[in-house]
């Protein structure tokens, strides 16, 4: 996932999303401060089946791959 505040940018924030259903910092290049990052992580960890049913509804397939 791409994260910034504000606009979005080539340099967002950028999240991984685990095959175990929490999610691993890739990088914080929009500098998110650490509790709200921390806040966003939470957030994403507790809405992982929809995010990943909304994935596999906007790209039509059967399986989504994780990178970790």
């Amino acid at each position: 996932m791409h994260i910034s505040k504000g606009q979005p940018t080539a340099n967002s924030t950028k999240i991984w999303i685990t095959k175990n259903g929490g999610c691993v910092i890739s990088n914080n290049n929009s500098q998110i401060p650490m509790k709200d990052l921390k806040s966003i992580m939470k957030t994403i960890s507790s809405n992982y089946f929809y995010i990943v049913a909304k994935w596999k509804e906007t790209f039509r397939i059967d399986e989504v791959k994780f990178y970790c």
